[in-house]
């Protein structure tokens, strides 16, 4: 990269809002976000990040594509890759034996900390709190076996758990005395754990309205219809087997995510492995 691209790129990302576009668009790796999302998730305007949005991509450091009405934004890596080729061009004099320790030291900032004394901390999100995260917070907690500490909450809590999900869960012999629905402010205190994944399990085909986590912990879309939606009109049988199947799918989910050797891999590659063990097809699982 010549050094006046240098100064481009390097002017382009000196500025808060479009540092913290660039870093989520890196975050969100190969599926990029739309300009929609983005804004929610930064909480600024359209026109704001629409401005924001020109001066990266004349930089390199962010491209577009169409899908279907809807542009959809990704980080332009290769001018970063070309950013840092040039600054760590020469590095240590050319001498190896003193510069390979700095880039293992670089490439080991760019993993998530190995676990040591305390757990993952993951929220389930969905709009009641009521039955999906309520089974996702249960399993994790079950499947984790103490590497993670599974949290649920809801956009729009109903303030109750679900009869049919306590019913399920307890057949299962999870623990369910401390299941409760809740805000999902409660998480946003200072006070609270600091969370490392958050997982909406809403159905945004079905028009809900998923909560947009704000901050730095990975995320991704675990979208499932609601079982709840099935008491209304279904047979006791029919009601019953909505919740079975959530429980099926969301339990399928998470032994894929806690078999993930999260502590060995990069950001960029985690995050695809989670956005994709949302989208894989339901597979039946054991118990």
């Amino acid at each position: 990269m010549e050094k006046n691209r240098v100064l481009d790129t390097l002017a382009a990302l000196a500025h808060d809002i479009r540092l913290d576009v660039f870093r989520l668009l890196v975050q969100a790796g190969p599926e990029g976000r739309t300009a929609g999302e983005i804004a929610d998730m930064l909480n600024i305007r359209a026109n704001t990040l629409s401005n924001n949005l020109t001066v990266l991509a004349a930089a390199g450091l962010v491209h577009s594509a169409r899908e279907g009405r809807s542009i959809r934004y990704f980080a332009g890596i290769e001018a970063m890759r070309g950013l840092l080729a040039f600054l760590m061009q020469d590095c240590c004099g050319g001498r190896p034996e003193l510069c390979q320790p700095v880039l293992d030291q670089i490439a080991r900032n760019g993993r998530r900390p190995a676990m040591t004394d305390h757990p993952y901390h993951v929220l389930f999100l969905c709009t009641g709190n009521s039955a999906r995260s309520i089974l996702a917070e249960a399993i994790l907690n079950a499947e984790g076996k103490g590497r993670f500490r599974a949290h649920s909450a809801g956009s729009f809590p109903k303030g109750t758990v679900h009869p049919l999900a306590l019913q399920l869960l307890e057949r299962r012999g999870h623990d369910t005395a401390g299941l409760r629905s809740k805000g999902w402010d409660e998480f946003a205190s200072p006070e609270a754990p600091q969370m490392d994944f958050v997982f909406t399990v809403c159905d945004d085909a079905a028009g809900e309205i998923c909560p947009v986590w704000p901050g730095q912990p990975m995320t991704a879309h675990w979208g499932l219809p609601d079982p709840a939606a099935a008491t209304g009109t279904g047979t006791e049988a029919e009601r019953h087997l909505a919740f079975a199947e959530t429980y099926r799918a969301l339990k399928n989910r998470i032994s894929a995510f806690v078999s993930l050797p999260i502590a060995s891999l990069d950001r960029l590659s985690l995050q695809g492995h989670v956005d994709r063990i949302g989208r894989a097809p339901d597979t039946p699982a054991e118990g």
